[in-house]
């Protein structure tokens, strides 16, 4: 393990923590502007943000999105069950148990040498009910009761990408498994011109829920960038108004696509089955310059 100084106005004498991890090289970055917080970096990608101190802070522009669908996908305050497919440094799972008290947590992460480094560098709070599984995100989904969770969250990249075995209508059978009666899945898909992987999934969505929603740049929507989009799906209506609302009005304002507009972007894609899968494209190098 390696450390290094960091010149911070706020963590002057704090010092990145590097170590090699199973997916690449992790290094954990002191936030120069929070007191507690850290970005968690890997091969040089921003995979997550985290603040020790206000773990309902959420400074990522996906990570704000998929915390307007936790906070809209019950009443205010109620419990969830929650399975979280990728865990990086558990921002999201952090979030749901500090806006959310008693709420149950599962989250799959493979890379047991990263978890071992976020719990031992950025602990969990004592009273966070959450359990972490160190195997595949297919293999860990596999074990959620039938119609247990009431959100579940796909958040997995391996070198930046998204496997391509977490793209397909027959991992999508198992996620509609796992949830509860009008449960609500969300992913994180990162894709840049000309959109195929996105409008694919998209489609294979579609084939397997009733209602959809995509949230993203509209610089990403009309493919001028590589980027993120977080889908949104379930068999129950889904909040649009309010998903519109904040989604335009944080910080970097994102567009809701949704209905007949959303389908209509799909350009005809087919759904991806596990035969045709392929995974997610490697984003640009200058993405992370």
């Amino acid at each position: 393990m390696g450390r290094t100084r960091n010149s911070g106005r706020h963590q002057a004498a704090v010092e990145a923590v590097v170590e090699p991890v199973d997916g690449g090289l992790a290094r954990l970055v002191p936030d120069r502007e929070r007191a507690r917080a850290w970005t968690l970096l890997i091969d040089d990608a921003p995979q997550s943000h985290v603040d020790l101190d206000d773990p309902a802070h959420l400074s990522f522009e996906y990570q704000r999105r998929f915390g307007h669908v936790v906070d809209l996908v019950a009443p205010p305050g109620k419990p969830l069950r929650a399975v979280h497919l990728g865990g990086g440094a558990l921002t999201l799972a952090r979030y749901v148990a500090a806006t959310r008290p008693r709420s149950t947590q599962q989250v799959v992460e493979r890379d047991a040498a990263l978890v071992r480094l976020v719990r031992r560098e950025l602990p969990l709070d004592a009273g966070a009910r959450i359990r972490v599984r160190s195997v595949d995100a297919r293999e860990g989904l596999a074990k959620v009761p039938d119609g247990w969770a009431g959100l579940v969250v796909a958040d997995v990249f391996s070198g930046a990408r998204t496997p391509a075995h977490l793209t397909s209508t027959e991992f999508l059978d198992d996620v509609r498994r796992a949830l509860a009666p009008g449960g609500v899945y969300a992913a994180n898909l990162a894709d840049g011109p000309p959109l195929a992987h996105l409008r694919g999934q998209i489609a294979t969505a579609a084939a397997r829920f009733g209602e959809l929603a995509l949230i993203a740049d509209p610089a990403v929507l009309r493919g001028k960038r590589f980027g993120n989009a977080v889908l949104v799906a379930s068999d129950a209506p889904l909040p649009i108004a309010e998903l519109t609302r904040r989604a335009a009005s944080d910080p970097h304002p994102g567009r809701v696509q949704h209905g007949r507009e959303l389908l209509d972007f799909t350009g005809g894609a087919a759904p991806v089955t596990d035969r045709s899968a392929v995974a997610s494209p490697a984003p640009p190098a200058s993405v992370f310059q």
